[in-house]
């Protein structure tokens, strides 16, 4: 068990995932919030941290909490607990991978759906051996090549 503190104690039982989701042009809405909202809202998952990383035409970066762009406004209604997880690492790491003026948006969540199976797994002594994830083209890419069901 991971525990986190910021201003208070916080507690993490299922897995942790992180994800680098980026946009070309430097054309970020915000649109994806409602959804990550909807996540979270739901019981999906907890936010952890959620950093914004820019990168201009020159090559500078620059990294960014969501309440610092009008754009990112969206992102308030999200219930996080956290904050202070991603790293300067982390975001050199992220700013290496964009091309000049393009964005990024950097988010760390615990999966709370999961919690009930880790439990269990902790429980009977199981351990992660292995874990991770099939970018969505693959899955695509496979399933395709599947024959149809009878």
């Amino acid at each position: 068990m991971l525990t986190l503190k910021r201003n208070e104690e916080i507690i993490v039982t299922g897995p942790v995932e992180y994800i680098i989701v980026g946009f070309p042009g430097n054309d970020f809405t915000g649109e994806i919030a409602p959804a990550l909202v909807k996540l979270v809202e739901d019981g999906t998952v907890r936010v952890l941290d959620l950093i914004f990383v820019s990168k201009d035409a020159a090559g500078n970066v620059l990294s960014f909490e969501y309440d610092a762009l009008e754009g990112l406004a969206a992102f308030a209604e999200i219930d996080g607990e956290c904050g202070g997880l991603i790293s300067e690492d982390d975001i050199a790491y992220a700013a290496a991978g964009l091309e000049p003026n393009s964005s990024a948006a950097m988010l760390i969540w615990e999966d709370v759906w999961a919690t009930e199976f880790v439990t269990a797994v902790r429980g009977a002594g199981g351990v992660l051996l292995e874990g991770g994830r099939i970018p969505h083209e693959i899955v695509e890419t496979a399933f395709a090549g599947l024959p149809a069901a009878i």
